[in-house]
């Protein structure tokens, strides 16, 4: 009989079922050893901060230790949920990464994904009157939080640079996100009283800020982390990094309980290649319509009988949605040719 050739999927597949299975038997002669040579339990945490090799984590009462990662475990970002144990010399080791809830990662130059952060629950899209906002780069934002499975929020900062009549304009452009069910949040650092429902949707919740230069994003970190240098000196006392932990992505504690990713690696963050299914899910308004087209593989372009393109025409789907899909859609398939 001809011996059935395994796809790269299946290999990938078959070898994670056999790392775990070592994973799992690994633990159990780890912790027995451990009881028997009175050696510290592994125990669970969070990585606060990652820069190469060294990683700063936090455990349950919100200690930070330095510690090295195994190679053999893949490469922990900031916000990974982590099991470490601790060494000799008061530090410790980073013996495997728990499963992640959500992650984000952009495509580095070979087009492969790089992971930015991980177990994020809020995308917080930052916009402002100028730079010039490019509601194409927020549609892309909105399909990785859609994709990944995170709430996503809009603010629009340095609304204090609009009049009554050129804020009132502003906020009507962008009005049909909040009919779709996204929160929009109009604030200013010159108003505070701006930035109390910006600071309520943060509460308990693990956040990142992306957006364009210029709209903000560094003054605004400043406000919600007023304690930013105190907590920037806890982690390089505990992890000796220095200068690297404000270079890094770093993970601060916010005030009700909540944390924010600050991220580096967000400049350039942009949407890795989405199959077209994929795509159309990542904007909630079309998910109503879709399978109502006449052909099944309906581009929502020029084909006749289009529901979603009926949509538009009704008013029901914003025409600008509809064309930064397409726009997405045609950049996605020239990056798989």
């Amino acid at each position: 009989m001809t011996k059935r050739r395994l796809s790269g999927r299946q290999i990938e597949r078959i070898q994670t079922i056999q790392d775990r299975r070592r994973q799992r038997l690994a633990s159990r002669v780890d912790n027995a050893l451990s009881e028997i040579e009175g050696e510290p339990l592994p125990v669970e945490g969070r990585v606060v901060v990652r820069h190469g090799a060294n990683l700063a984590v936090e455990d349950a009462e919100g200690d930070i230790t330095h510690c090295l990662s195994r190679q053999n475990i893949g490469h922990p970002v900031c916000g990974d949920r982590v099991v470490w144990q601790r060494t000799a010399d008061n530090q410790g080791v980073v013996t495997a990464i728990l499963p992640r809830q959500t992650l984000l990662s952009r495509p580095d130059f070979g087009g492969r994904d790089k992971p930015l952060a991980a177990n994020l629950t809020r995308l917080v899209i930052l916009i402002a009157p100028r730079p010039e906002p490019s509601d194409y780069l927020i549609d892309q934002y909105l399909v990785a939080a859609e994709t990944m499975g995170v709430e996503a929020i809009i603010v629009a900062n340095k609304m204090d640079l609009l009049d009554p009549d050129d804020r009132a304009a502003f906020q009507e452009r962008f009005a049909y996100y909040g009919a779709i069910g996204y929160s929009l949040l109009w604030t200013s650092l010159r108003e505070p009283e701006t930035l109390v429902d910006l600071i309520r949707h943060l509460g308990g919740q693990t956040s990142i800020l992306v957006g364009q230069s210029g709209v903000g994003k560094s003054s605004l970190v400043k406000v919600l982390l007023p304690d930013r240098e105190i907590q920037i000196g806890r982690l390089s006392k505990a992890t000796g990094l220095g200068r690297h932990t404000t270079s890094a992505a770093t993970c601060y504690r916010l005030a009700e309980d909540g944390a924010l990713i600050d991220s580096p690696g967000v400049r350039s963050f942009r949407t890795g290649p989405l199959d077209r299914d994929a795509l159309q899910q990542g904007f909630r308004e079309l998910r109503p319509y879709i399978g109502h087209c006449r052909f099944a593989d309906c581009r929502h372009d020029q084909e006749p009988e289009c529901a979603i393109r009926g949509a538009v025409a009704e008013g029901l789907i914003a025409p600008q949605r509809l064309a930064n899909f397409k726009h997405l859609l045609a950049e996605a398939e020239q990056a798989r040719t």
